[in-house]
């Protein structure tokens, strides 16, 4: 490597890729980059490295998994058509679209040139909505302040503390959403037997399924009962928007870590929006969140829900950290600090919330 090539550390490489460190560490964990090592024994990502990397970012992008991405590299072309044949529906897709509001507009210039204006409503439909918006009255802990939620994104994490009213706001969210659903803890009673019912019935849901699963134990996931049953949901045709109460129950950590890249590409797919309940680090990675993605916090003070911006500094931001740290981290944050000899301890009498995860 010539000395005057330019080289990058970890986080210089991952800036200039687009990915997070973590996501370099696990092409690194599965052979697909080799960075190189200072003499301290720090990585270096050299031009090679990052035209690797960079090839790798390209081929995530496209919905390959790890194990599709590392036949590509080694020469099989198969995972890579399939991939540009999907990214070739979505374009001509986003094609069609834009064609359609170009028509729009030049029929509004053509009527303006013949001295007639929009009729109602005309105007409103030039805009190229970025999402929906709901409100509603906040159910009981919040004593119905007005909440309202705007350009909802395609991935939307709803966290809190016990006790915050989190489930109280997921519930709400179903109920207010058109044709949306509440996907409760419920769902892995009788071994998921409802959603296999499901599959069984739908030969193109469980082809849907099926590929998802492929995808996901690619990328490492453990293959279970719990995960097939939010694969159901996920895949489903019917319900404009899904609401999921702690999505990595029953999950091991690679396996959350998973499910959430892969929700994550199809959000970059602009499906339907997604409100996924949680305290897992694994779903809910604050160093990942990208533009399709919102934090929606209950405060632990019962303040009304906000929107967290995913930056260290935000507001409500430590607050989430705090969420997701483990209990051990979150037992240490709480405990009160012990009184020295002689002080008195006042007891006061706590009163108990109804549980909410």
């Amino acid at each position: 490597m010539s000395s005057s090539a330019p080289c990058f550390n970890a986080s210089e490489a991952a800036s200039q890729l687009g990915v997070s460190i973590k996501a370099l560490r696990l092409y690194e964990q599965q052979g697909l980059v080799t960075p190189g090592r200072t003499a301290a024994g720090y990585r270096v990502y050299g031009p090679n490295e990052m035209d690797r990397a960079g090839e790798i970012v390209a081929l995530r992008a496209l919905g390959l998994s790890l194990a599709q991405v590392a036949r590509v590299l080694d020469g099989d072309p198969q995972s890579l058509a399939t991939a540009l044949a999907a990214h070739e529906t979505a374009l001509n897709n986003e094609l069609q679209d834009l064609v359609q509001k170009l028509d729009r507009i030049r029929r509004v210039r053509s009527d303006l040139a013949r001295g007639q204006m929009p009729v109602d409503g005309e105007l409103t439909r030039l805009i190229d909505r970025t999402g929906i918006s709901v409100e509603f009255a906040l159910p009981w802990p919040w004593g119905g302040e007005h909440f309202e939620v705007r350009d909802i994104r395609p991935l939307n994490y709803i966290i809190g503390s016990l006790g915050s009213g989190k489930t109280r706001l997921a519930l709400r969210l179903a109920e207010t959403l058109p044709d949306a659903v509440f996907l409760g803890l419920d769902r892995l009673q009788d071994k998921g037997v409802a959603a296999l019912d499901l599959l069984k019935a739908d030969a193109t849901l469980k082809s849907r399924v099926d590929r998802a699963v492929e995808w996901l134990v690619d990328e490492g996931a453990t293959e279970s009962e719990a995960l097939t049953i939010l694969l159901v949901a996920f895949e489903a045709d019917g319900p404009a928007a899904l609401v999921v109460d702690m999505v990595e129950q029953d999950l091991d950590g690679v396996t959350q870590e998973a499910l959430i890249t892969f929700l994550r590409l199809r959000a970059s797919a602009g499906v339907r929006p997604f409100f996924l309940m949680t305290r897992s680090s694994a779903i809910l990675d604050l160093a990942a969140i990208g533009p399709d993605e919102a934090i929606i916090l209950c405060p632990a003070n019962h303040s009304a829900p906000v929107r967290v911006a995913p930056y260290p500094g935000a507001p409500g931001y430590e607050a989430v950290a705090t969420c997701l740290a483990t209990p051990e981290v979150r037992a240490r944050i709480a405990r009160q600090p012990e009184t020295t000899a002689g002080e008195a301890t006042i007891n006061t009498p706590q009163t108990h919330a109804p549980r909410d995860s």
